[in-house]
């Protein structure tokens, strides 16, 4: 009983905790004033070498204000042109009804549960009333969805635009197996009006589904990539991609590599015609503890990989992706800026 407790003591900490310590790490004028490219008139570039580098804005999920405005200049802040856009800036944009969940605590829970870590008594009942609320909200936003105008998602992509910033690739969570047609229709057009040229979620594992998604995106002409994580084999997208030639790759070159795949590079030039974007962090092989490292201390070879797209010329981009430990005293532009760099090292 007294490790319950504990345990639920730490798992609220985490829950609870995280946005204050992150905000307390980045204090300082630099990050909430104009970025310093701004300052100059100057609009970020982090194509290099003819390969472009990205990032995806789940990296700034630490980060104390998720809005797309403080999202943007985040991003700014980093040197970054292109990303991939997650969900919920762009949908509380438009006027997303709120989560009355505390997401960052729901998550908590779900990957204890994950692991196999045993919930307490108090733990169990917050969860499951949790997950009732949260199976009312997803009601009220397929309904927001079905109704919503585009003309938030104009004004995002201008303000976006703008300051130098395209995106290329959106992920709202509307394309799973438990999501309406009306539901992937507006990803799918919320995508393209947003600019981007393809959608991501993650592999639902159901051949139907992928057959639907395929054939639903080559209505709307924009393309649905499928990100995988230590599922991913030489063949995991295979059948998806036979089905249509709008279903594509978003690869993610640290999960393959901690999946124990032998040649990781492989995978990139025998499917490079059907990636549409690399998810790039580092981590380790499983005999290794696949580990999420710092980017050169893990076993992906990011820097062969970025030198492969280089010297091919091929046109995805390589999207950084945060995942690593954010160290004491740093923030996730910090990271994301030495992510950049080791980018810049490799491709010089």
């Amino acid at each position: 009983m007294e490790n319950n407790k504990s345990n639920f003591s730490r798992r609220k900490f985490i829950g609870t905790s995280t946005a204050f310590v992150a905000g307390a790490a980045i204090t300082g004028p630099s990050l909430f004033a104009a970025p310093s490219m701004l300052k100059n008139n100057n609009k970020p570039n982090s194509i290099i070498n003819g390969v472009q580098i990205g990032v995806i804005t789940y990296s700034f999920r630490s980060m104390p204000d998720q809005s797309a405005e403080a999202t943007l200049k985040y991003i700014l802040d980093c040197g970054i042109n292109a990303i991939e856009l997650m969900g919920d800036p762009a949908e509380s944009y438009a006027g997303k009804p709120e989560n009355p969940v505390d997401r960052r605590a729901y998550f908590t829970l779900m990957r204890s549960k994950r692991k196999g870590e045993v919930l307490n008594d108090e733990e169990q009942k917050e969860f499951a009333e949790m997950q009732e609320k949260m199976a009312a909200y997803k009601k009220e936003v397929a309904q927001w969805r079905s109704n919503v105008p585009m003309d938030k998602f104009v004004e995002l992509r201008k303000m976006y635009n703008d300051a130098g910033v395209t995106i290329y690739a959106f992920k709202p969570g509307a394309f799973g197996k438990d999501n309406t047609d009306a539901e992937i229709e507006w990803g799918m057009r919320a995508a393209k009006t947003l600019g981007a040229s393809h959608v991501t979620l993650e592999h639902p594992g159901d051949d139907a589904h992928t057959q639907k998604l395929g054939d639903m995106a080559k209505k709307h002409g924009i393309f649905v990539a499928y990100h995988g994580h230590e599922q991913q084999t030489p063949t995991f997208w295979d059948t998806a991609l036979k089905q249509s030639k709008y279903n594509a790759l978003n690869l993610d070159l640290g999960h393959y590599v901690a999946a124990g795949n032998t040649d990781p590079l492989e995978i990139i030039k025998s499917k490079h015609d059907r990636i549409m974007s690399m998810h790039t962090k580092d981590r380790q092989t499983p005999e290794h503890g696949k580990g999420n490292l710092p980017w050169g201390t893990g076993d992906t070879p990011i820097t062969q990989a970025l030198q492969l797209i280089r010297d091919n010329k091929y046109k995805f981009p390589a999207t950084i992706e945060l995942e690593y430990d954010i160290p004491e005293g740093s923030n996730a532009i910090e990271e994301v800026r030495k992510c950049l760099k080791y980018c810049e090292k490799s491709l010089a």
